[in-house]
């Protein structure tokens, strides 16, 4: 398994036999910039979204058109990028599991706001989300945009994520002390990649207070387009 991250909160995940982007915004994303975007979205199979804010769906109907990735997500969002011109993968909602070739993706609840600008005005576009993707002997919990919520308490139980995507930056979501928090009072995470943070000033630049909130756990600060194996 490979995991890459296109930074904010832009992963491409390489597992089984499927190539996952997670909410890839690339254009306009100051990680990015001098990245190579056209092997970032190379072979894609998949792509997935948690929420409708800009940057995590702005590029969505130009890559999917670009690949022909098909978009999944929850049904109102799904359903808004279908129609505007974005290959139909699964319009699903919480609870539901569909299955990408050998990869199974479950669709768990985040703590955020969504919403997408279209002619100018806001639309709604569904609640906030996050995924449990299962494949190769591994979970990862995806937790797109949320704050500490009393639902990842069932989540880790239940699901029992080894690897955790976590939004850390701050200001929109946890920060790095509260994700540890999280982490460490839900989770029994192996792995844990911190994300939506070092996009702009106004987000957390470092994951030291991550890495010092969960000793024992292997927290591994992403490089863009550098492949973290797992």
């Amino acid at each position: 398994m490979q995991i890459i991250w296109l930074g904010h909160g832009s992963f491409r995940i390489e597992i089984e036999d499927q190539v996952l982007l997670v909410d890839p915004w690339l254009n306009g994303n100051p990680m990015m910039e001098g990245q190579d975007v056209d092997a970032a979205v190379a072979g894609a199979t998949q792509i997935l979204v948690t929420h409708g804010h800009g940057d995590h769906t702005a590029d969505i109907v130009e890559i999917s058109k670009k690949t022909g990735a098909p978009v999944s997500g929850i049904v109102e969002l799904a359903g808004l990028l279908h129609g505007m011109g974005a290959a139909e993968g699964q319009a699903f909602n919480k609870g539901g599991t569909v299955r990408f070739g050998d990869v199974a993706v479950t669709m768990v609840p985040a703590s955020h706001s969504s919403s997408m600008s279209v002619d100018g005005a806001a639309r709604y576009t569904g609640m906030e989300i996050g995924y449990m993707i299962a494949g190769e002997g591994h979970v990862i919990y995806v937790s797109g945009d949320t704050g500490i919520m009393a639902d990842m308490g069932w989540m880790g139980e239940y699901h029992r994520p080894d690897i955790g995507i976590l939004s850390t930056g701050g200001h929109y979501t946890m920060d790095m002390k509260q994700a540890a928090f999280a982490a460490k009072k839900y989770f029994d995470f192996k792995t844990v990649i911190p994300c939506h943070y070092r996009t702009f000033p106004l987000l957390e630049q470092s994951a030291d207070a991550l890495k010092q909130g969960l000793p024992g756990v292997d927290v591994i600060e992403p490089q863009v387009m550098q492949p973290i194996t797992l």
